[in-house]
């Protein structure tokens, strides 16, 4: 099973986490040139993956419902909601976007960036148990 990592270790990645295990949060998004790099493919409809936390430690699965590359201008409303993040608007959801991504790139982010625009859904809230062993 792939390993979901949400942001960087820290702050960020336990409100997030939190989110998902909240249910508020259903869709993510990632810059498409980091899978191109990398070599990966987009998640698959179905395909399930371990998210961590910021101890590295298993705490949810989750299922992809769908992996969409789209330009970062076609982000709607109702996905940067589905973020879980509190946005109001797709214009403060691609801010704070823009602002994480480039804390660590130096890529120029304008309306025909590709993005992979994830939706997924929780199947599973791991206890202590399972979470320190990392398996589902």
């Amino acid at each position: 099973m792939k390993t979901a990592e949400f942001a960087f270790p820290g702050e960020l990645r336990d409100r997030l986490v939190a989110a998902i295990l909240s249910g508020e949060k259903t869709s993510t998004c990632g810059l498409y040139a980091e899978y191109e790099e990398e070599g990966a493919r987009p998640p698959e409809p179905g395909e399930r993956q371990l998210v961590v936390d910021s101890e590295g430690r298993g705490v949810a699965v989750i299922e992809m419902l769908e992996a969409r590359v789209i330009p970062i201008r076609e982000v709607d409303l109702q996905f940067a909601l589905d973020e879980g993040e509190g946005f109001g608007s797709v214009a403060d959801w691609r801010a704070a976007h823009e602002r994480f991504w480039r804390s660590y790139r130096e890529d120029e982010i304008d309306d025909d960036t590709l993005v992979v625009a994830e939706r997924f859904r929780l199947v599973d809230a791991l206890s202590a148990g399972s979470a320190r062993s990392g398996s589902p």
